[in-house]
């Protein structure tokens, strides 16, 4: 694969001023120079330096384009080999045709991520930094792109390695006493036991980062309970600003479950407007509520949404009873109208609960009530913490915690050195897969695999 030059369009597809070409491999210059004529005449192209020139077809006159090439020779590419990238009008027939033309001339057309493939098995980034690298190109908000940033310049790698290094010089310490006992090289069971506390700290730390780094990249998810006709949908379409869910004054009108994906400050939610969840004689209608509850048992957080215009009711209560165990914001709607609810009863009832009063018809309260549901539902972050992104970063780092824990307690209890040794070693292991080091096929292959085709 490698041996192969690879091309493909490296700006997203559609209509621009600007697009380009790259090609990558042993071969790119060379094939880049028999589809682009210099207007100067010039036999060596200048490394990093702008050349103008026409495009036409391989083996066949008529030019179809002009722009500009530029070539980068190794190792201080983008993938460590010969780059060429040629930028010309954003037109999408005119790039496609450059790389049919190019891959006529001796390119492959490059798989979706495959230049930043080469990049990691040419040692230039990591797993961690790949990944980074797209989730910087796919942020969703601007606090996601700068950690993304940070982790592409290698600061969770940086971490991961120094740790990576520290437990292997504390096992080699350990072997060598275990091997040269009358040297007295001395590391005492306190001191493994301070060391492993340290890893411990660190990686649960990160493991709890993933809490927050969710928000940023997947979104939380917060179903919109609440009886018929309490103005779920009403709020619904309020908080994305468009009417998205239909909405009547007829009871049950929603009848399945509607998610779309809002941002709040920093932070993704993805909102689910649910049927009123109550008894109903319409087999759909049955269907849907069913839906939305486990929708909202599934739901990292409730918006329980009460109509303040009418008397509570049993009902009203049951469902603030049965949220108790999941994180709820009890929401009073239809302020707009005139009270009937006794809030401070209901209130008091839901007193495990922060409250909040809107109307999501006219807008009143809302911003506040964006500002509840940040406050109320994104974990906090500690200055300087690094954030965890991904589920499989989070997976393999819950296995390295396991490990280490079960390496403390069999310390703790006296067992032999080579036992809780072998759970260190293991840890470190994964470490190794955590950042590629450890380089697994099918893991890879899916990490690419999702990338654009270009990148």
């Amino acid at each position: 694969m490698e041996e192969d030059t690879i091309v493909a369009v490296s700006t997203p597809r559609g209509y621009g001023g600007i697009g380009i070409v790259r090609f990558s491999g042993k071969r790119s210059l060379s094939i880049a120079r028999k589809l682009f004529k210099p207007r100067r005449r010039t036999k060596k192209i200048p490394p990093r330096k702008p050349i103008l020139g026409d495009i036409s077809p391989f083996q066949r006159n008529g030019d179809f384009e002009e722009g500009f090439l530029v070539y980068f020779p190794p190792p201080h590419t983008y993938t460590r080999e010969e780059v060429v990238e040629i930028s010309c009008h954003g037109s999408p027939l005119v790039l496609d045709e450059l790389v049919r033309q190019g891959i006529k001339a001796g390119a492959r057309h490059a798989d979706p991520g495959e230049f930043t493939l080469r990049a990691y098995l040419n040692g230039r980034i990591d797993i961690i930094q790949a990944e980074a690298i797209n989730d910087l190109i796919r942020a969703k908000t601007l606090t996601q792109a700068q950690i993304s940033f940070q982790q592409l310049k290698g600061s969770l790698s940086g971490q991961i390695h120094s740790l990576r290094e520290k437990l292997v010089h504390l096992i080699s310490q350990i072997e060598a006493c275990i091997e040269f006992p009358e040297e007295e090289l001395g590391i005492t069971p306190k001191q493994i036991s301070g060391i492993m506390d340290q890893a411990l700290t660190q990686v649960q730390n990160l493991v709890e980062s993933y809490k927050l780094g969710r928000t940023y990249s997947e979104g939380l998810t917060l179903a919109i309970a609440g009886r018929t006709n309490v103005g779920k949908s009403t709020l619904f379409n309020s908080l994305l600003q468009e009417p998205r869910a239909i909405v009547t004054p007829h009871p049950g009108t929603t009848r399945d479950y509607l998610e779309e994906k809002i941002q709040i400050h920093d932070s993704v939610f993805s909102l689910v407007d649910m049927a009123g969840i109550e008894k109903s004689g319409h087999p759909v209608e049955k269907e849907g509520i069913q839906r939305g509850k486990k929708k909202a048992s599934q739901a990292d957080g409730i918006l329980l949404l009460l109509d303040a215009s009418a008397s509570e009711t049993e009902e009203d209560i049951r469902l603030i009873n049965k949220y108790k165990q999941k994180k709820t914001l009890l929401v009073f709607n239809k302020i707009d109208l005139s009270p009937q609810m006794d809030k401070k009863k209901v209130k008091k009832s839901a007193s495990h609960l922060s409250c909040l009063e809107v109307s999501a018809l006219k807008g009143t309260h809302l911003e506040k009530l964006k500002d509840k549901i940040y406050q109320s539902f994104v974990p906090s972050q500690q200055k300087q913490q690094e954030v965890i992104l991904h589920f499989r970063q989070k997976l393999l780092l819950d296995q390295i915690l396991e490990h280490l824990k079960e390496g403390k307690r069999l310390l703790k209890q006296g067992y032999p050195e080579d036992l809780y040794v072998e759970e260190i070693r293991e840890s470190i292991s994964l470490m190794g897969h955590l950042t590629g080091k450890v380089k697994a096929r099918e893991i890879i292959n899916h990490i690419f695999s999702q990338f654009c085709i270009g990148k």
